[in-house]
């Protein structure tokens, strides 16, 4: 049985990656639509993975499913999911899933690049968190932004070549920082290799001074946290997501951004003990800004789009609020809250796709009335809502529950500020619905009014999904949290407090 989910593991990753290079090299024969159905199927085997390998993980939460392969005699990175990664590789594909479907079912000039691109993309979301390299991690993570960056230049919105320069500029040099930090771990590990388990070992067998440490732990966080838009390094990521393909949006947010917190938990953080703790306060900080400052940012926003654009930059705060505190639970809260937050931004921004094309309006103060003519659009966008806003029943009320419960163990008073992020949160996104769907159409849409339809089966499908996953880590939070937990409690990182 071991070796048949290796075979998934190794299918999951190279589907899409195989679905990219065949429709490069059989570019002439290929049409649009056999581009979209080689790139539908592709991350239907990555969703049909990411959930089979979840659900097989082992109760203990350690490194399962290791592949070795060869291709004409070079071997091929290594494979391997743990409590931490399996999640979020389902996340990857549910969420490629979901984005592809929507890609699907619009209408595309240049169909072939932008489905190639695509799946390039969805490859290296799989490679990267499939990983147990982290200079793979970090070749992985590289692959799949290229994409973004092309697809945002051709297909983008308006202000698509600013916010890709922007984009350009500052994941640039987070990219860099970071590979710097990398190299610095290995170089200073003394480790046979940039594998987890070498530096682990060779970071035991002569453990790095707490001066050594603190220093990596910064270039790492600096970079790192570029890419995640941690305070103050975020502007990119709004004019980005607001500006990007809807599809790709959905994917760099939904599951792109969460590398950076990837590897601080997966490897920064076990390896780095001593430089953490000495962070600890300063990312707590810089995590409030996010949290607080960015969230009454979000509030002044009428722009739907830019709206979700902001939000999403925000609740990145209560992801580093969870590492801040150093516990098993704070730590399982982040990585519960990166599932949910993944799942729902990619519904909000493809929600808010739809909204701005029935409407042909961007501001939220144009719209107004939408129930009565799309109440299934409506219903949707309440469930994305307030999935968002960590109501009860949805994957991110544990997230948010786990880490401020964390917190008050670390401060009681950033474990207050946090929580007002809850209710900044809940403003805007309540004014959304109420501005968007409820009152009377706004005299900019009130002559095509009539006109306005609600969403079709085919856009239906992509929302359930989202939903549906959200719903069932509410629901079901041990799916996450048992391998988790085990995982996590084996790191001295997390000890730090309860």
């Amino acid at each position: 049985m071991e070796d048949f989910y290796k075979t998934v593991l190794n299918l999951g990753v190279y589907a899409p990656l195989g679905c990219a290079l065949a429709i490069a090299c059989l570019w002439p024969f290929v049409s649009a639509r056999a581009a979209k159905a080689l790139s539908l199927a592709a991350s239907a085997v990555l969703a049909a993975a990411g959930i089979a390998l979840w659900c097989a993980m082992p109760a203990d939460g350690s490194f399962a499913f290791s592949s070795d392969l060869t291709l004409a005699g070079v071997a091929l990175p290594q494979f391997a999911l743990n409590g931490v990664s399996a999640p979020i590789f389902a996340l990857a594909g549910i969420v490629g899933f979901a984005a592809v479907w929507q890609a699907a079912c619009s209408e595309i000039r240049n169909a072939k690049l932008y489905f190639m691109l695509l799946s390039v993309m969805l490859g290296g979301l799989a490679g990267a968190f499939a990983s147990v390299n982290l200079l793979w991690m970090y070749a992985f993570h590289e692959f799949a932004l290229v994409p973004t960056f092309i697809a945002m230049n051709i297909w983008g919105g308006a202000g698509r070549r600013m916010a890709a320069m922007q984009m350009a500029v500052y994941l640039t040099l987070g990219a860099l920082v970071s590979l710097a930090g990398i190299i610095a771990l290995y170089a200073q590990s003394n480790a046979g290799g940039f594998g987890l388990q070498d530096i682990a070992l060779a970071a035991a067998a002569n453990p790095l001074s707490a001066g050594w440490q603190s220093a990596v732990l910064s270039m790492l966080l600096f970079g790192l946290g570029t890419l995640v838009s941690l305070f103050p390094l975020y502007s990119w990521a709004p004019r980005a997501y607001a500006s990007a393909p809807t599809a790709f949006a959905m994917l760099h947010a939904g599951v792109l951004k969460k590398f950076g917190l990837y590897v601080l938990i997966q490897a920064a953080y076990p390896l780095l003990a001593a430089g953490a703790r000495e962070w600890a306060w300063a990312i707590a900080v810089l995590a409030l800004f996010n949290v607080v400052f960015i969230g009454f940012v979000t509030m002044a926003q009428r722009d739907l789009k830019m709206m979700v654009a902001y939000s999403s930059v925000a609740h990145m705060g209560i992801c580093f609020l969870g590492l801040a505190s150093m516990s098993v639970l704070g730590a399982g809260g982040t990585v519960l809250m990166m599932f949910g937050h993944g799942a729902s931004v990619a519904l909000m921004l493809m929600l808010s796709t739809i909204i701005v094309n029935r409407t042909g309006e961007w501001e939220m103060s144009k719209m107004g009335g939408l129930y009565r003519r799309a109440p299934v659009l409506g219903a949707f966008f309440v469930a994305g809502s307030f999935a968002s806003v960590g109501l009860p029943g949805f994957a991110n009320f544990w997230g948010e529950l786990c880490v401020l419960t964390s917190l008050w163990n670390f401060s009681p008073a950033v474990c207050a500020a946090a929580a007002t992020g809850i209710i900044i949160s809940a403003v805007y996104a309540l004014r959304a619905v109420a501005n968007v769907f409820m009152g009377e159409p706004s005299a900019e849409i009130a002559g095509r009014f009539g006109s306005i339809a609600d969403m079709t089966l085919r856009e239906k499908i992509p929302a359930a999904i989202l939903v549906a996953a959200l719903l069932a880590v509410g629901f079901f939070p041990k799916t996450v949290t048992t391998g988790l937990d085990s995982c996590l409690s084996n790191v001295a990182a997390y000890a730090q407090t309860k």
